[in-house]
C-alpha cells in the first residue's frame, strides 16, 4: 500500500478529511489534494518532518508513512532507469584522477559521505559540458567516459564558493584550454532563468522546498540551455531522494 492510499483509508476509517489533513500536517489543502491523487511525488521521509505529523493524526504507528514513501522513491528511481546500470564508480574514479593532487583527499572524503551527492553531481554534469558530452550523469557510456578522460586534463575546485577550474589537455584554435565557473551568489543582482521563476511561483512544485534546497536550485547554471520549472521539481526530488546519499 502506497503513501496515498494509506492516508485515504484512514481518513475513510477515521471520518476526516483532506482540509483536517492538512492541519495538522502544516500543509495546504492543495498540496494534500496532489499527494493523493498521485500528482505530487511524497517527499523522502529524511527531508521532510511531515510525515511524523501525518502519522500522529492518523494514529499511524510511527514511521509507517515515511516508510511507505522510502519504498515508493526506490520503486521509482528503479522505474526511471530501467535495465540501465549507471557507470558510478568509473565515474567517480575518473573524476578523483582528474582531480588537483593537493585535493584529492579531501574530495574523495566527500563522494564517500554521499552515494552521489551534490558535489559528485555538480563536478560529472560541468566536466560533460565543458567536454561537449550533453549533461546526462545518470547514463555515460563507456565510450563517453573514454572521451571524458582524453578531453579533461584536470581540475581543482574552491570548497567556500564552490568555483571550478578546469583544464582541458590541449588548446584548440587559440581557446585558452582553462575553464572558470562560480557558483557562489553574488550581492549584484543575477537575472534568474524563466523556469526556476514559474517553479518558485508554483506552490505545488515549490512548497515544500527548504532554504538550503532552494538556495541549491537557485545556483544550478547550465550553459546554452533552459530548464522549465519540471527541470527545477525533479532536481529537488532527486536531492530529495535517500537512494542518492550515505547515511552521515
Amino acid at each position: 500500500m502506497d503513501v496515498a492510499m494509506m492516508i485515504r483509508y484512514r481518513l475513510d476509517e477515521l471520518g476526516l478529511d483532506q482540509r483536517d489533513l492538512a492541519r495538522a500536517a502544516g500543509v495546504t489543502e492543495s498540496y494534500v489534494s496532489q499527494l493523493l491523487t498521485r500528482k505530487k511525488a511524497p517527499p523522502a521521509p529524511d527531508r521532510t518532518g511531515i510525515y511524523d505529523r501525518m502519522d500522529r493524526f492518523l494514529k499511524l504507528p510511527h514511521g509507517e508513512l515515511g516508510r511507505a514513501a522510502g519504498a515508493h522513491l526506490k520503486e521509482e528511481l528503479k522505474r526511471r532507469l530501467g535495465d540501465i546500470a549507471p557507470l558510478f564508480p568509473e565515474l567517480r574514479d575518473l573524476l578523483l584522477r582528474k582531480c588537483a593532487p593537493d585535493q584529492i583527499a579531501q574530495v574523495r572524503a566527500i563522494f564517500e559521505q554521499q552515494a552521489f551527492g551534490e558535489l559528485e553531481r555538480l563536478l560529472a554534469r560541468q566536466l560533460l559540458h565543458v567536454a561537449g558530452l550533453g549533461s546526462d550523469v545518470l547514463h555515460i557510456t563507456p565510450k563517453q567516459r573514454d572521451r571524458l578522460d582524453a578531453i579533461i586534463a584536470g581540475w581543482a575546485w574552491d570548497a567556500a564558493t564552490f568555483a571550478l577550474e578546469i583544464t582541458m589537455t590541449r588548446r584548440t584554435r587559440g581557446v585558452d584550454p582553462t575553464k572558470h565557473f562560480e557558483y557562489v551568489e553574488r550581492e549584484e543582482p543575477v537575472q534568474r532563468e524563466q523556469g526556476l521563476e514559474e517553479f518558485l511561483r508554483n506552490p505545488a512544485l515549490s512548497g515544500t522546498a527548504t532554504p538550503q534546497e532552494l538556495a541549491y536550485l537557485r545556483a544550478l547554471r547550465l550553459q546554452d540551455r533552459r530548464p522549465t520549472a519540471l527541470f527545477y521539481y525533479r532536481e529537488l526530488q532527486n536531492l530529495r531522494d535517500p537512494l542518492h546519499f550515505r547515511a552521515p
